[in-house]
C-alpha cells in the first residue's frame, strides 16, 4: 500500500505537470491576441511554480537508492563550542521539524538530552514520509554556525558546531549477527517535565557495541523492553550499512565519512553576522536568506546534493 501510494503522488504530480502546461499555452494565446502586462506577469508566474515543480519530480527520480525511500532517524550532536553549540544544535533541530511540516512529514522524537543551560545537547528523531531518507541523507555532516553569541556580555562574534547522522528506518528483519558479548546496555530515566511527571523508572535504553563504538539510544517508547527493540533496529541498521560501505568501499554513499565536530570538517556554514549566508561546501549551492532556511527551506541544498550525486 505505502508503494501504491507513491507511485499515485507521481501519476498525480505528472498529470498537474499537464494540466500547468495546457494552462501555460493557453495564457501564451491570450498574450498574441492581448499583450497586456498583466497577462505576461500571469505567464511569468505560471512558470515559475511550473519549473518548481517540474524540478522537484526530477529531484524523485534521482531517489533510486536502496533505502531511499524508507523512513530516516536523524540524530543532532552539539560539538565544539559549548553552551553556544547546545543551542545551535537546537535550532537545527527547529529547521529539520519545519522541513518536516513543509512535506508533510510526520516526526518523533526517539531520545532528548537538554544542554546544561540552554538548547540541546543531543536528539534523536524519526522522520516517516515517501523518500524522507533519499532527502535527508544529503545532511549526514558537520554543520558550522557563525554568529554575535547572544551568550557572550561582549558580544563577540562565535562559531559553533553541531554534527547530523542520518540512518534509513529499515523496517525488515536485517540478516545481520550480533554477539551478545559485544553489547554494553545502559539504562537510565527518561527525560521528562519533572515534578509529578518525572520518569521514576529507567525504561530509556542505551546499548554501546564495543568493536565499532556505535552508541544507540531510545527512550521514547511506553516500556524497556520497547526501548530495547526499537534501539537494536536502529543499531542492526547502523551495523548494516557499515557492512555494505566495507564491501562496496564507498563510504560516503550511505553513511558518510566519521569527522570531528569541528574546524575544518563542515559540510555546510550558516553565517549571520558580519553578512548573511548559508552554503553548502561540498556543491557551492548557497543563498543569503538565513531566516528562511531556519524556517525549514533546505530543498535548494538537498536537491544540490542529489543532483551532483546522480
Amino acid at each position: 500500500m505505502k508503494y501504491l501510494k507513491g507511485l499515485q503522488e507521481s501519476v498525480k504530480q505528472i498529470e498537474n505537470l499537464y494540466t500547468d502546461y495546457e494552462d501555460m499555452n493557453l495564457l501564451i494565446e491570450m498574450s498574441e491576441e492581448d499583450s497586456d502586462e498583466e497577462t505576461i506577469k500571469g505567464i511569468e508566474e505560471e512558470l515559475d511554480r511550473f519549473s518548481e515543480d517540474f524540478e522537484e519530480l526530477r529531484i524523485q527520480t534521482l531517489l533510486i537508492g536502496e533505502y531511499d525511500s524508507s523512513n530516516a532517524i536523524v540524530t543532532l550532536h552539539a560539538g565544539a563550542g559549548g553552551t553556544e553549540s547546545c543551542d545551535w544544535t537546537g535550532m537545527l533541530y527547529r529547521m529539520y521539524t519545519r522541513w518536516a511540516e513543509k512535506k508533510g512529514f510526520s516526526l518523533e522524537v526517539l531520545d532528548y538530552l537538554d544542554g546544561d543551560i540552554a538548547g540541546v545537547k543531543g536528539v534523536t528523531f524519526e522522520v516517516a514520509g515517501e523518500n524522507a531518507y533519499g532527502y535527508l541523507r544529503s545532511e549526514k555532516g558537520v554543520h558550522r554556525l557563525v554568529r554575535i553569541s547572544p551568550f557572550n556580555a561582549a558580544g563577540k562574534r562565535q562559531t559553533s558546531f553541531a554534527s547530523c547522522d542520518v540512518i534509513p528506518d529499515i523496517e525488515d528483519d536485517i540478516d545481520i549477527e550480533i554477539n551478545e558479548d559485544d553489547l554494553r546496555i545502559d539504562t537510565y530515566r527518561s527525560g521528562g517535565a519533572g515534578g509529578q511527571h518525572v520518569n521514576k523508572t529507567s525504561s530509556a535504553v542505551r546499548i554501546t557495541h564495543l568493536p565499532t563504538g556505535i552508541v544507540v539510544q531510545c527512550q521514547n517508547e511506553r516500556s524497556q523492553h520497547m526501548n530495547k527493540d526499537k534501539a537494536m533496529q536502529m543499531l542492526k541498521a547502523k551495523l548494516y550499512l557499515l557492512k555494505q560501505q566495507e564491501q562496496a568501499e564507498k563510504v560516503s554513499d550511505i553513511r558518510g565519512e566519521t569527522k570531528d565536530i569541528g574546524f575544518g570538517n563542515q559540510i555546510r556554514s550558516y553565517v549571520m553576522q558580519p553578512y548573511t549566508l548559508v552554503k553548502d561546501h561540498r556543491t557551492d549551492a548557497e543563498t543569503g536568506n538565513v531566516n528562511a532556511v531556519m524556517d525549514g527551506n533546505i530543498d535548494l541544498f538537498i536537491n544540490a546534493y542529489l543532483a551532483a550525486k546522480s
